[in-house]
């Protein structure tokens, strides 16, 4: 029933993977080239001490692991949104000030928030107070009048 889930970024088009770890360890690769080069052409009058050395390759790796574990949160966020959209697909939806509703058949995860688009193509925006329900709420009945 994952049909009607659709990945969009804020320009519209669908999300996808542009880095991947082959570009990871070529920007490592690169960065020790780099430090080796640095350490070729160094003025042999006034080398550099071994320990900034030690301290540019930690900071490099430091930051190299954030970028990765960046990388994996991303991943479990889109995952998780797209759990959330499947979930959704069928149910009754209301938006917040309670003047759209609708079926969802189609939900639209965008870089700023979940779309629930109903089957008359209603969309509506799914934040903190909208109601999502299995079935369409119930119009309180009026009350009878009896004869006295």
């Amino acid at each position: 029933m994952v049909d009607g889930v659709s990945t969009a970024t804020a320009s519209g088009g669908t999300n996808g993977s542009s880095s991947s770890p082959a570009k990871a360890t070529a920007d490592y690769e690169t960065f020790l080239k780099l430090l080796v080069a640095e350490m070729k052409n160094q003025d042999p009058t006034n080398p550099m001490d071994s320990t900034e050395y030690v301290s540019q390759l930690a900071s490099f790796s430091s930051v190299e692991q954030s970028v990765q574990l960046n990388k994996k949160l991303e991943m479990i966020l889109e995952s998780n949104s797209l759990a959330q959209a499947d979930a959704i697909l069928g149910r009754h939806v209301t938006s917040q000030d309670g003047t759209k509703s609708g079926i969802v058949a189609q939900v639209i995860i965008a870089s700023d928030g979940v779309v629930a688009v109903t089957e008359d193509g209603t969309k509506i925006p799914v934040y903190p107070g909208t109601v999502i329900s299995a079935t369409p709420p119930q119009a309180p009945e009026e009350p009878s009048e009896q004869a006295a």
